[in-house]
């Protein structure tokens, strides 16, 4: 199972999905365009456990973290 993680306000949302499941797949790639629409910053967790910038939907990342924009004040 793969897991796209949403970072925000109020902590952290896990979406897991299938990736040999058309339907699921479909909606995990949906979601990534629209967070990385929104602002969000993708990553994907690497074999070593390090990150890496992620700017097109990656539909064998077994983890995707989505942070959002930071705002300076």
């Amino acid at each position: 199972m793969a897991t796209q993680i949403v970072m925000d306000t109020s902590g952290d949302t896990r979406h897991a999905f299938d990736a040999g499941d058309q339907v699921a797949l479909k909606a995990a790639e949906d979601r990534f365009r629209e967070l990385t629409g929104l602002g969000f910053t993708a990553a994907t967790r690497q074999p070593d456990g390090s990150s890496k910038l992620a700017r097109k939907f990656d539909a064998t990342a077994q983890e995707t973290l989505f942070f959002p924009r930071l705002v300076g004040g």
